[in-house]
């Protein structure tokens, strides 16, 4: 499961790749606008916040759709439709608010901070090597 995490200070989004069982143990069963602390997947001391997601097949996630199955809705809104001209409506596939083992990325945003910037945690190691040499 790919983790998208949103820094809204700097503006800045950086992916990070879950295992299995961690994503699993921190992200299964909750839903949109749920918090989450992040220690698990190695981030101490963060809090995020779950705002979307897409399942395998690219289906976006709605927080107005209760549970976690695929359903076809009338939406005229994003996410998962944007109409050209006001008062469009379609029929369009959409996943449910609950996070389940189908959704293949989970976008969050932080809410709170840990000591060090996500910068700094998401640095490639090519960076690191060069600023120590």
């Amino acid at each position: 499961m790919q983790i998208v995490i949103s820094d809204s200070k700097t503006g800045k989004a950086y992916k990070l790749e879950g295992k299995d069982a961690e994503a699993n143990a921190l992200f299964i069963g909750k839903r949109i606008g749920d918090v989450v602390d992040a220690d698990i997947i190695g981030l101490g001391g963060y809090v995020l916040e779950i705002t979307g997601g897409t399942d395998m097949q690219g289906t976006p996630m709605r927080k107005d759709v209760a549970g976690s199955a695929r359903k076809r809705i009338l939406i005229t809104n994003p996410p998962g439709y944007n109409p050209k001209e006001q008062g469009k409506r379609r029929r369009k596939s959409v996943r449910g608010n609950e996070i389940s083992t189908e959704i293949s990325q989970v976008n969050v945003v932080v809410k709170e901070y840990g000591r060090k910037s996500p910068a700094d945690i998401f640095a490639p190691p090519a960076a690191e090597a060069a600023e120590g040499a």
